[in-house]
């Protein structure tokens, strides 16, 4: 082989290493955010019930680095497609992470809004039920979101049906907790900004279920 066509194949061998290190950094990014999520969701929910501001305000603050990382993806990705005019499976994968990405941004949007209820101290003004339906919903969410991060690293393209399953008791918990507010045990302020925590919680069910969907495209499955 000409020193020429040395020079060619070690140029084509380091752009296919180059490639797939940008592919691994983007899975790594990608899997931070899941974890961001599930423990952000844990800890909204420990601060509200809890009465801890200096933890919601920590779970505030975490979003602008959840904001930095969504970018960071966009744009490796974005990068990835205009260079490399990628097949096949990494095609699916490229694709998958622009449309999950997003719901991971608007699911820690959700957390945080659920930290910020935290920060006035409402804690003592919840009934016991209150209390307890709160706890349920983010338990539910917490266990919805370790399922879905799980799927993303195990490429299943089954957890839809279990998250759907889970989904059914968020919005079941979701009405409880509704009804319970509207029965007039509770302040009007504070219920008032706990039916928006409610719908929080219910929303981040509902964002599991689509990063469980575009999972089984990943997966190979296009249904």
């Amino acid at each position: 082989m000409t020193s020429y066509g040395s020079a060619m194949e070690s140029r084509a061998t380091e752009l296919r290493q180059r490639y797939h290190r940008k592919l691994d950094e983007i899975n790594e990014k990608m899997v931070q955010l899941f974890a961001l999520v599930g423990e952000g969701i844990a800890a909204a929910t420990d601060a509200l019930l809890s009465g801890d501001r200096d933890a919601a305000r920590l779970v505030v603050e975490r979003d602008s680095l959840i904001d930095s990382l969504y970018r960071d993806v966009e744009h490796l990705v974005n990068q990835e497609l205009a260079l490399q005019n990628p097949v096949a499976t990494d095609l699916r994968f490229l694709l998958s992470v622009l449309r999950i990405v997003p719901e991971l941004e608007r699911s820690h949007d959700l957390v945080e809004h659920i930290a910020r209820r935290a920060l006035p101290g409402l804690a003592d003004d919840l009934t016991p039920r209150t209390r307890g339906l709160i706890a349920q919903m983010g338990t539910v969410g917490v266990e919805m979101w370790r399922t879905a991060s799980d799927a993303w690293f195990e490429r299943d393209p089954l957890c839809h049906r279990r998250l759907d399953v889970r989904d059914e008791e968020m919005d079941d918990l979701h009405a409880n907790l509704t009804a319970e507010l509207a029965s007039g045990k509770t302040r009007v302020p504070v219920a008032m900004d706990m039916a928006l925590v409610a719908r929080f919680y219910e929303r981040l069910g509902d964002h599991a279920v689509n990063v469980a969907n575009r999972i089984r495209y990943l997966a190979g499955e296009d249904g």
